[in-house]
């Protein structure tokens, strides 16, 4: 007879994060973990009247989202930026700050969504970096063979084509990957963006411009207090998380708070 495993419900002091027999990848998991931790913390201050109930949907309620914000605006300390700090955030970043430059990009996509096997996608991908990585000239242009038939973006038809691309065209974490050097060709690693793992080319460049401290000292400070924010954010959950019955989900294991 075959039995059928049921997975543990999660919970947080007793609250479950999910349904009965419901399976979630850790991400979310992690994410509805973080948020109970912050609806609890909101409550115990009285922030948030002890009526308001969770749900194992993940959803939390407009009272309890407002209830969130106004804790962390009472309990985190996040610093105004020294100048100096700033200054040495520009040395180390300043190519991120430069306007004007653009890339001639085209890509194969291996998209991400709902209940793809995850491992097995990146092997795929993989796969498809290494072949079109041993293109020689004179033969068939590979890179536009694997975008044809593998690509899960429509530029796919067109060899994976994107056109010139500034860094506004892109999302930012495809953006980072895509200027942070000045490479030509097809990129080493594989790039990871929201919509999925890309392979790509970039086939030529053009420099912009770089901005002086000046022009750019309010984007300077901005890019540091949410990196102190980001910071303090995590070490409050993971206080909250050293204090709370935890069950069934692993909250260390995350670089960054998952907090929505």
């Amino acid at each position: 007879m075959n039995h059928t495993t049921v997975p543990a419900i999660a919970r947080i002091d007793g609250i479950a994060l999910h349904a009965a027999g419901e399976a979630l990848d850790a991400e979310t998991l992690r994410q509805r973990a973080c948020t109970e931790l912050l609806r609890g913390a909101a409550q115990r201050e009285g922030l948030l009247a002890a009526d308001d109930l969770p749900c194992a949907d993940g959803i939390i309620s407009e009272r309890a989202s407002t209830a969130i914000e106004t804790l962390l605006a009472q309990v985190l300390l996040v610093p105004e930026p020294s100048d100096e700090a700033c200054r040495r955030h520009f040395a180390a970043h300043a190519g991120d700050y430069r306007t004007g430059d653009r890339a001639h990009v085209r890509h194969v996509l291996f998209a991400v969504t709902p209940g793809v096997d995850v491992r097995a996608l990146r092997k795929r991908a993989e796969g498809a970096l290494l072949d079109v990585r041993c293109h020689r000239e004179g033969e068939v242009d590979r890179f536009a063979a694997a975008a044809a038939s593998l690509s899960n973006c429509p530029s796919g038809a067109e060899g994976g084509e994107l056109g010139w691309l500034t860094r506004a065209d892109c999302a930012p974490e495809f953006a980072r990957e895509i200027f942070a050097g000045a490479e030509i060709g097809v990129l080493p690693r594989l790039v990871h963006s929201r919509f999925g793992l890309h392979v790509v080319e970039v086939l030529a460049r053009e420099p912009g411009a770089d901005p002086s401290y000046e022009s750019v000292r309010g984007a300077l400070a901005m890019a540091l207090r949410q990196q102190s924010y980001v910071n303090a954010l995590r070490q409050y959950l993971q206080l909250l998380a050293g204090a709370a019955n935890v069950e069934g989900v692993a909250l260390d294991s995350s670089d960054t708070p998952l907090v929505q």
